[in-house]
Parts: structure tokens; sequence; C-alpha cells
């Protein structure tokens, strides 16, 4: 998964998988969901995002621990900001 925030659009990124995407809806305005062939959410991206964001240039990763986890950090998570 990705996170991405583009200061010059004022986007906020956040990518599921690494699928090309077939079709995008916007059920609410400024949030528009990205689906692969298949049906399969593959991101979601927020228009105008410091408006709608508290603070667009930082996230915050968290995994309950006891939850089964996949992936190269297994269940540690972490804060990260620009």
């Amino acid at each position: 998964m990705k996170v991405i925030y583009d200061g010059g659009t004022d986007t906020l990124t956040v990518i599921f998988a690494e699928t090309p995407v077939a079709e995008s809806d916007q059920d609410k305005p400024g949030v528009i969901l990205d689906y692969d062939a298949a049906g399969n959410l593959v991101s979601l991206e927020i228009l105008d995002a410091s408006l709608r964001v508290g603070l667009p240039t930082q996230i915050e990763y968290r995994v309950i621990p006891g939850r089964l986890m996949h992936g190269p950090l297994g269940a540690r998570g972490g804060i990260a900001s620009r």
C-alpha cells in the first residue's frame, strides 16, 4: 500500500494494489474510487485534500496486535511525516 500527497494538485492518493484501473467512480464530491477489472478497489483519491483532511502531509499507521498481518513489516507500524 502507498499513500501519496501531491501538494501541487492538493490530492491525497491511497494505492491499495498496483493493478490497472478499469473503472473510476466519484461516489461523493471530491472522492474518487478506482476499481480493477474484477471490481476490486485499487485506489482512493481525495481532491482538495488540504480542505478535507486534517494534515494531508502526515500519516499514522497502526496494526492492532493479534490480527493477521502479511508483508515485509509484519506487525510493525509507524508514523511518517514530511
